[in-house]
């Protein structure tokens, strides 16, 4: 008899989640939870942490700037467990009183200046960055707490007979570097990774670890100098050992200058973790003085970090508030040509209103006007009709809307006017992808072209003019390069029409400064330079569209 398959029944696999969830949300599983997960990492650190080195108190500070006020209550008891158990183990040994003062948490008395730096003084100014100047302040309370409740707990401490420990001093100087070094050698590393996650999430986050700079730099450059100098120091001996351990530093400041306070940090814990791993012997003079260097160089360089991170921020904004401010005012000049388009478009209709208008009115009064007068008001209308289409041609040429750039500055209103005034006027165009580019661009070449003619033909001293555009890519971004160059013919400069081609060129009467300002708002530059016998206006424009 074939066996029978169980199925799965719905309805009890949803109950066990929702089971499991009342249960996850209830808070004293949350409270016991902390409490165990925080007693379990402490104790592993535990396990690496002796008197000037001490990555605990790192974990300690670090949980109470992170770690929710209202599982502090849990911190203390994690904390407090394997206390309890060392002191009860102990006590016969070194008396009672050390026993129970032992039993009392150190995290305990630097609660109310961690609240102090979250709540008063905002250590986190914004959700995913961090003040390193109170961070390193709140570092140096955090180990002189510390080292005072150490130094308490070891005067309680009962001696056995014949042990005779070091100078007062001397072990206070211990305790401080080791709490000090601990704390510079993990909580940054602990603050770092929170402002990646809170930066840019979970997502993505290996890819954006395998394609940052500073893992980069960390791997490629920090770990193998720092492995050379742990090998150098650990099988040399006298003053070359100890000047291996020194030169550690060296990681941290290029990495800081590199990457601000975040490669302080990481170069900082790499430094601190190789100069343990060279120590001969536990409270070596040499080993000391080497952690007391690197630990003023750490503290120096997050400092430097911090400073160069803020002005990275700055220039950012900076650059962001410029982009910004292009991209208004590209919009603000599309906006006007848009304007200008449609002032074109009502000049010619009005120009149309005006001669049916006028042809109307003078049908009616033709039997009282002469014919010669006749001749004359005709003359007239077409005339005043001529400067209107002129005038509308010039605030948005209808050869521009018809066929394009190409097309007004060989046959448009400006070489007509080039012409007719008696100047020579050539127009070469080459380049691909000109008609990739942005309608702002074109029209921007145009007023440009214009404004340029305008200030070669200010000094009355050119008969010829040459216009040269190219156009092209690069790096993925367009660009377009217009050149003008201006000659002069002095036997032709005398026929030159000047007060016939002022009015019809135009131009803003800004001069080079014009061209420059609105060559800049599309990213370009203008030059202007002195050629023989001849004066050339080039300059450079980018498509903001691409790239």
């Amino acid at each position: 008899m074939p066996m029978r398959r169980r199925l799965s029944n719905p309805v009890t696999h949803a109950g066990s989640r929702e089971m499991l969830k009342r249960i996850g949300s209830n808070i004293w599983v949350q409270q016991v939870a902390v409490a165990i997960a925080y007693a379990l990492v402490s104790a592993l650190l535990r396990q690496v942490s002796f008197a000037h080195w001490f990555p605990f108190a790192g974990l300690r500070l670090s949980a109470l700037l992170l770690v929710p006020y209202r599982y502090w209550p849990a911190l203390l008891v994690g904390e407090t467990g394997p206390l309890v158990y060392t002191g009860v183990e102990n006590s016969s040994q070194y008396g009672w009183l050390w026993g129970v003062s032992l039993m009392v948490p150190p995290m305990l008395f630097m609660m109310p200046v961690a609240r102090w730096c979250r709540e008063r003084r905002r250590i986190f100014p914004t959700k995913a960055s961090t003040n390193i100047n109170l961070l390193l302040l709140c570092t140096l309370v955090a180990s002189v707490i510390w080292t005072a409740v150490d130094m308490a707990t070891l005067a309680l401490m009962r001696l056995p007979a014949g042990v005779i420990l070091p100078d007062r001093k001397e072990i206070a100087g211990f305790y401080f570097v080791g709490s000090f070094l601990g704390i510079l050698t993990l909580a940054p590393l602990v603050l770092m990774v929170r402002e990646e996650l809170l930066g840019g999430g979970t997502h993505r986050l290996w890819s954006r670890l395998a394609e940052s700079r500073l893992v980069m730099d960390a791997a490629c450059l920090l770990l193998p100098s720092l492995a050379l100098l742990v090998w150098l120091a650990s099988g040399a001996s006298g003053a070359t050992s100890q000047e291996a351990r020194v030169a550690m530093f060296l990681p941290v400041v290029w990495l800081a200058v590199r990457h601000g306070w975040r490669g302080a940090a990481v170069g900082g814990a790499a430094a601190s973790i190789a100069v343990v791993l060279t120590m001969p012997r536990h409270f070596d003079p040499d080993t000391l003085h080497a952690q007391v260097f690197v630990a003023f160089t750490i503290t120096t360089m997050m400092l430097l970090g911090g400073r160069i991170a803020v002005l990275n921020e700055r220039e950012k904004r900076e650059k962001s508030d410029a982009r910004l401010a292009l991209a208004l005012a590209q919009r603000n000049v599309y906006l006007d040509e848009m304007q200008l388009r449609q002032t074109s478009y009502a000049l010619e209709q009005m120009s149309g209103a005006i001669q049916a208008s006028y042809t109307q009115m003078l049908g009616r009064l033709r039997s009282l006007t002469p014919g010669a007068d006749e001749r004359t008001y005709y003359h007239q209308a077409a005339v005043a009709q001529h400067q209107m289409h002129r005038l509308a041609d010039s605030l948005y040429p209808l050869s521009w809307r018809e066929r394009g750039l190409p097309a007004v500055l060989r046959e448009g209103t400006l070489p007509r006017a080039l012409d007719e005034a008696g100047i020579t006027y050539w127009c070469d165009i080459h380049g691909t992808g000109l008609d990739e580019l942005s309608s702002s661009i074109h029209m921007t070449l145009y007023r440009l072209a214009s404004e340029a003619i305008a200030l070669a033909c200010a000094k009355r001293n050119i008969s010829g003019i040459r216009l040269r555009l190219r156009s092209g890519s690069f790096g993925g971004r367009r660009w377009a390069v217009l050149c003008i160059d201006s000659r002069a013919d002095y036997e032709r400069l005398s026929r030159v029409h000047w007060d016939d081609l002022f009015p019809v060129l135009g131009g803003s009467g800004l001069g080079l400064s014009g061209l420059k300002d609105r060559a800049m708002v599309f990213g370009g530059k203008v030059r202007m330079r002195s050629l023989p016998q001849a004066s050339r206006i080039s300059l450079i424009l980018f498509d903001p569209q691409i790239g």
